[in-house]
């Protein structure tokens, strides 16, 4: 089966998240929604996403399933898609799950409710606002951890760690001492060539990703992945970390989501329950105003490129936009835009050269190229981004 994944309205509704990366290249459990249909298709999936993110997530010109890239599959809806037959579209509700294409034919979105419709009546994960992210983790993971290990046996774990259950896996490589790993409250699985340093806890459900690192003393409380090349300190709970992130140090990061290429410096801290106990609101792109969660527990939200001084503290529910680079004392304000730089005091704009500058040297840390590619997809969000600073 060759598919292509297509942003829909969540690709609005999820920003800023969404102003890097297709929908389907969110991670949520321990895969992004992508790498979860190349595991059931297998093969790996295309993209129909916006014209300057299509440079980098290339659309597969063979494709003639088309599935709605906010949707994490299961065996069901795998099963419901795979039955469709060419000039059918998959439906729950208003919402197009999948469609398929008669051959030859590449269909836009809008195209697809011109198809016959097939009602799907079947329940799944879908990715509509940030938070979903974190609020869905625990299921996600969950489901992850039995698609990658199923009918596969751990590597050998050090016998100078305790733990308490037997779901845990680990891939080759893994490198753990003296930790203890509590997979009586869900699974725990470490990526390939991770470490686990001393004195660490950790309670399930918890994915530690390909060459990342929990540092020593760090408490994980559960519903939490760390993507690949990652370093991890201090008190974490039910967050999701994109991968080639740094929160290295002591201080507590809870019900949140954290993009790529994001340092969090030392003693930074983050609320997830206000002090009397409302509603928590999260800034909307869309809605330019605060919008309601329905949460009671929601802490921040960070999309890629931010980074952060010591001791920052975040109020309840702060979105950070791309790019930004947040220090000083005191609370900033719980929406902090695009290419802001500054604190609590003054923001001003953070200049594209100079952001530049800084992700070359980031980039450069990690073994990877910042190429002209990422940079013209920062440039294009630095501009349309501009609307939301007014400093």
């Amino acid at each position: 089966m060759n598919i292509n994944l297509f942003d829909d309205q969540t690709a609005l509704s999820l920003r800023p998240l969404t102003f890097t990366r297709p929908v389907a290249d969110l991670r949520i459990g321990i895969l992004t929604i992508a790498e979860k249909w190349e595991k059931y298709s297998s093969a790996v999936p295309g993209f129909c996403t916006v014209g300057y993110l299509a440079v980098k997530y290339k659309m597969r010109q063979d494709a003639d399933i088309y599935i709605n890239g906010s949707v994490c599959p299961d065996i069901n809806l795998f099963g419901a898609i795979a039955a469709l037959q060419s000039g059918e579209v998959l439906l729950q509700g208003n919402t197009i799950l999948a469609y398929k294409a008669n051959p030859g034919e590449t269909l836009s979105l809008a195209a697809g409710t011109l198809l016959h419709p097939v009602s799907y009546s079947g329940t799944f994960t879908r990715i509509v606002f940030p938070e979903d992210i974190f609020k869905y983790n625990d299921v996600q993971l969950r489901a992850d951890f039995d698609l990658l290990t199923k009918g596969r046996v751990s590597a050998k774990l050090s016998g100078t760690n305790t733990v308490l259950g037997d779901q845990i896996f680990l891939e080759e490589g893994v490198q753990a001492e003296c930790a203890t790993f509590n997979t009586l409250t869900g699974p725990v699985y470490l990526g390939k060539n991770s470490m686990v340093w001393e004195g660490s806890h950790i309670r399930g459900s918890f994915a530690l990703g390909e060459g990342s690192r929990v540092k020593m003393g760090t408490k994980i409380y559960g519903q939490t992945t760390i993507g690949p090349f990652s370093t991890v300190g201090g008190e974490i709970n039910n967050a999701v970390i994109w991968g080639y992130s740094s929160k290295g140090h002591e201080g507590y990061l809870g019900n949140s989501v954290m993009g790529q290429w994001c340092n969090i410096g030392a003693d930074t801290n983050n609320s997830n329950l206000k002090n009397n106990y409302a509603e928590v609101k999260l800034w909307d792109y869309e809605q330019t105003t605060f919008r309601k969660t329905g949460l009671q527990f929601c802490g921040l939200i960070m999309a890629d490129h931010v980074k952060c001084g010591i001791n920052t503290m975040f109020n309840t529910g702060t979105v950070v936009g791309v790019s930004a680079n947040v220090f000083g004392s005191g609370y900033p304000r719980n929406f902090i835009p695009d290419f802001a730089w500054g604190g609590p005091q003054e923001f001003d704009v953070y200049s594209i050269e100079k952001m530049f500058e800084t992700t070359e040297k980031v980039f450069e840390r990690k073994n990877v190229e910042f190429n002209q590619i990422e940079k013209d997809i920062l440039s294009s969000i630095f501009e349309l981004t501009s609307i939301y600073r007014s400093f």
